[in-house]
C-alpha cells in the first residue's frame, strides 16, 4: 500500500509532460520556418530542462516511498529542481530581445506574453523548490540533533 501512495502525483507528474513531449514532436520542428533558430533552440534547451525536472519529481517521489523524504537526497533533488526552474527562467529572458522581431513582424503582441508566463511560472517553481529544500534542511538537522541527544 506505502508504494501506491504517491500514484497519484506520478501520474500527475506524466500527465504535465504528455502535452509539452506533444509540443516539442510536432509543433517545434514545424516552427523554425517562422521562428528564429535561436529561438528554437531555447525553447529546445528549456524542454530538455523542464523533463529533467521532472524526472527529478519521480525520483524525489521515489525516495519518498522508500521513506527517505528527510534526507539528504531529498535535499539534493530539490537542490537540483531549483537549478533547472532558475535556468529555464535565464533561458526566456534571454530569448525576449530574439522574439520582438518575430512579434512586430507577426503583428502578435501575445508572442511577448508568452515567455514572461514561463519566466513567471519556472520562477514560481525554483522559488517552492527553495523554500522546501530549506524547510527540508532544516528537518532534517532537528532530527539529527534530536537522534544525537538521546
Amino acid at each position: 500500500m506505502k508504494r501506491y501512495s504517491t500514484l497519484y502525483l506520478r501520474i500527475a507528474v506524466v500527465l504535465i509532460g504528455l502535452p509539452v513531449l506533444a509540443i516539442c514532436l510536432f509543433w517545434l520542428p514545424h516552427a523554425i520556418d517562422y521562428l528564429r533558430v535561436p529561438v528554437t533552440i531555447g525553447a529546445y534547451l528549456a524542454a530538455g530542462l523542464f523533463f529533467a525536472i521532472l524526472f527529478k519529481a519521480f525520483r524525489l517521489l521515489s525516495y519518498i516511498d522508500q521513506n527517505k523524504a528527510f534526507s539528504s537526497l531529498s535535499v539534493t533533488v530539490l537542490k537540483q529542481i531549483k537549478q533547472f526552474a532558475f535556468s529555464i527562467s535565464l533561458i526566456y529572458a534571454v530569448l525576449i530581445p530574439f522574439l520582438i522581431p518575430i512579434a512586430d513582424a507577426d503583428d502578435a503582441p501575445g508572442l511577448m506574453g508568452l515567455p514572461l508566463i514561463f519566466i513567471f511560472a519556472s520562477s514560481v517553481v525554483g522559488v517552492f523548490a527553495a523554500v522546501l529544500e530549506r524547510l527540508l534542511q532544516d528537518a532534517i538537522d532537528i532530527k539529527e540533533e534530536n537522534d544525537l541527544t538521546v
